[in-house]
């Protein structure tokens, strides 16, 4: 069963990312697209806020993505959640469940059904940023919200990156917790056993991101990314 119970660091470090307002330009932002709206979403309540992970707290693998989408995530309050069908939630999601790590293949709102097992699902950013693209330094501002994600998730033997962006960030991480890496190389479905270089380090998988960008244009296909968690669960359970 996935671990949801109420945890007095989690819900510390939750509240600490919910009222985060490092990052002006992301503030401004995220604020101006919530009440603004789109005008498919115009009956919505917007989050309009940083967005925490969401999962198994007893998850064995960690999937880490870029950023909240502006009428996804910054609108819902969830993670890869409300983006509309094609999104890359549904991408997503729809992997996660063909590789038995959600109960759905699809996500709406926060809230509704879904349940990760044996995952959790966070990213880089936490603020929808202008144009998908937050700054080095703004990315630099939310670095330790995933540390400490990290941290608290036990259990963690494998990581999966979504785009380069995060698989760089989650080396760096990895780095400033004083573990001794090379120099990776980026690549879809590159799988490195960073125990190889370190004891107790997990498993890194580079992934592809599912923006509409990859998934429209093929260079990102349901099969491609069914190939990265069909690894991640061969890992898991070998």
């Amino acid at each position: 069963m996935a671990d949801l119970s109420p945890n007095p660091n989690w819900i510390d470090l939750n509240e600490e990312i919910v009222g985060c307002r490092a990052c002006p330009r992301l503030v401004e932002w995220r604020e101006q697209v919530a009440r603004e709206k789109r005008r498919a979403f115009r009956d919505s309540e917007y989050w309009g806020k940083p967005v925490p992970g969401f999962g198994d707290r007893q998850a064995r693998l960690v999937i880490v993505g870029l950023a909240p989408g502006a009428h996804g995530a910054n609108r819902t309050g969830r993670v890869f959640t409300g983006d509309g069908a094609g999104g890359s939630g549904d991408f997503l999601y729809s992997a996660l469940h063909r590789a038995g790590f959600a109960n759905q293949p699809i996500s709406r709102y926060r809230g509704d059904s879904l349940a990760l097992e044996d995952a959790f699902v966070t990213c880089m950013a936490r603020c929808a940023p202008p144009a998908n693209r937050p700054t080095a330094q703004e990315l630099a501002n939310c670095r330790g919200y995933l540390a400490q994600e990290l941290e608290l998730l036990r259990q963690v033997q494998v990581i999966v990156a979504l785009g380069q962006i995060a698989f760089e960030g989650c080396l760096r991480i990895l780095k400033e917790a004083g573990a001794n890496l090379p120099r990776l190389k980026f690549g879809h479905a590159r799988h490195y056993k960073l125990a190889d270089y370190q004891p107790n380090l997990p498993h890194l998988i580079a992934s592809y991101h599912p923006s509409r960008q990859n998934t429209q244009t093929g260079r990102l296909t349901p099969a491609m990314l069914d190939q990265v968690f069909q690894l991640a669960r061969t890992l898991l359970d070998s």
